[in-house]
C-alpha cells in the first residue's frame, strides 16, 4: 500500500473512530467493520493499518475492539484530515463520513458565549465541552504536556507552542489555549518566547501564541519545577 493509500485509509479509520464514540468507550470490531468495509474485503485487510495505528499510540486494540487515544489519535486524525493525500474514492460519499466530518468541523475552536465565571480566584473555561474545565486543570496538563515533548524531542526547555497546543488537542478552544498559556506566563509558571518556528510554516506560526502587546511567541520555557 503506498503512502498515500495508507494515509487515506488510516485517517478513514481514526474518522471512523472518533464518529463512534471511541474516545470515551471501546468500539467493538463489528461496529467499525460496518462502517469502514468496502464490498470485496474484511477487517483482516486492515490489519496492517490497524497494527501501525496502533504502534504510533493512535488506537489501542484488544480482543474485542479498537479505543482511539487521546490526545494522540485525535491528532492524527486533524493531521490526515489536513493533509493532500485524504479524499473520498468514488462519486458516492457515505452517509456515516458526510455526517462525521460535519460533526468534526463543528467541534473545531468551537466557544461558548457565555462569560468567565471566576471561582476561587480562577477563570473557568466558557467552553466545557472540551474536556478541560478550569485553569488548574490546563495547567497540569500542559506542564505534563511541555515535560513530556520535552523529554522526547530533546528540546533544551524551549518546546515550541504549537507542538503543546496541538497535543492537547480539542481539550480546549483556541481562544481559551491562548488565555490560559498567557496566564501561566502571568504566573511565572511559563515564558513564552519570540522567534519563529523552524520552517516557518504558516499552520505552525497559527498554532503559536500572538498578542498585541508581545507580539508573535512561538516557544515556552518552564520557570517552575
Amino acid at each position: 500500500m503506498s503512502s498515500k493509500n495508507t494515509v487515506q485509509t488510516q485517517t478513514r479509520l481514526l474518522l471512523a473512530l472518533w464518529d463512534l464514540g471511541g474516545t470515551q468507550q471501546e468500539v467493538k470490531k463489528g461496529q467499525l467493520t460496518k462502517r469502514i468495509i468496502s464490498k470485496g474485503k474484511k477487517i483482516a485487510d486492515y490489519q496492517g493499518v490497524l497494527e501501525e495505528l496502533q504502534q504510533q499510540g493512535a488506537i489501542a486494540i484488544s480482543n474485542k475492539g479498537y479505543t482511539l487515544t487521546s490526545p494522540k489519535g485525535l491528532e492524527v486524525l486533524g493531521d490526515g484530515l489536513k493533509s493532500g493525500n485524504f479524499k473520498f474514492e468514488g462519486t458516492i460519499v457515505g452517509t456515516w463520513a458526510a455526517n462525521a466530518l460535519i460533526k468534526w468541523i463543528s467541534h473545531i475552536d468551537i466557544a461558548v458565549t457565555s462569560a468567565n465565571v471566576p471561582v476561587n480566584g480562577k477563570g473557568v473555561l466558557t467552553d466545557l465541552s472540551k474536556g478541560i474545565a478550569s485553569y488548574d486543570e490546563f495547567k497540569s496538563a500542559a506542564l505534563e504536556v511541555y515535560d513530556k515533548l520535552n523529554y522526547e524531542y530533546n528540546f533544551n526547555n524551549l518546546v515550541p507552542i504549537y507542538r503543546i497546543r496541538r497535543t492537547i488537542g480539542d481539550q480546549v478552544s483556541r481562544t481559551n489555549f491562548n488565555d490560559l498559556l498567557l496566564e501561566m506566563q502571568a504566573n511565572d509558571i511559563l515564558q513564552l518566547q519570540g522567534g519563529s518556528v523552524e520552517d516557518s510554516a504558516p499552520d505552525k506560526i497559527e498554532d503559536s501564541v500572538t498578542t498585541e502587546l508581545d507580539g508573535l511567541r512561538c516557544y515556552a520555557t518552564r520557570l517552575k519545577p
